[in-house]
């Protein structure tokens, strides 16, 4: 999971930073769109962001890397395994991502896997012309939501 808490633990002041944005994304989805994406997806929600997450094997890439750094956050490369482990939490399926990833979701599947066990899906996934993203909550802030 990434480390939420860099700048200490968590205060009435400071809530707990527990968002993995999972993002999926094709070779030539340009970083503002996946940007764009990722600033959608939180406004629906209001929470903050903790990292983002994406498959090992696109993790490299210099979109997802551009991104990351202009929000300041964490990118998390997840392994094809820890993705489908945790594919029967997935609510989103894509025939097509079923069928070269092994989940119905890479969005939602990274976010979920990074989150750790027990995480919540937040918000499913949502989608652009190229990208994908998904939110899910880290059980401690699962337990702490009102």
């Amino acid at each position: 999971m990434c480390d939420p808490f860099e700048d200490g633990p968590p205060t009435e002041k400071h809530p707990p930073q527990t968002c993995v944005a999972g993002i999926g994304f094709r070779h030539a989805t340009s970083a503002d769109e996946i940007l764009a994406l990722v600033h959608q997806a939180l406004a629906t929600r209001g929470v903050p962001l903790g990292c983002l997450a994406t498959p090992v094997d696109r993790a490299g890439e210099p979109a997802i890397g551009a991104v990351a750094a202009t929000l300041g956050v964490p990118l998390i490369g997840v392994s094809a395994e820890a993705m489908i482990a945790v594919d029967g939490q997935i609510v989103t399926r894509s025939s097509r991502i079923a069928a070269t990833r092994g989940v119905g979701s890479v969005a939602e599947a990274a976010a979920l896997a990074v989150a750790g066990v027990g995480a919540a899906l937040l918000l499913p996934r949502i989608a652009s012309l190229g990208a994908t993203c998904a939110l899910a909550l880290a059980p401690e802030s699962v337990t702490q939501a009102p």
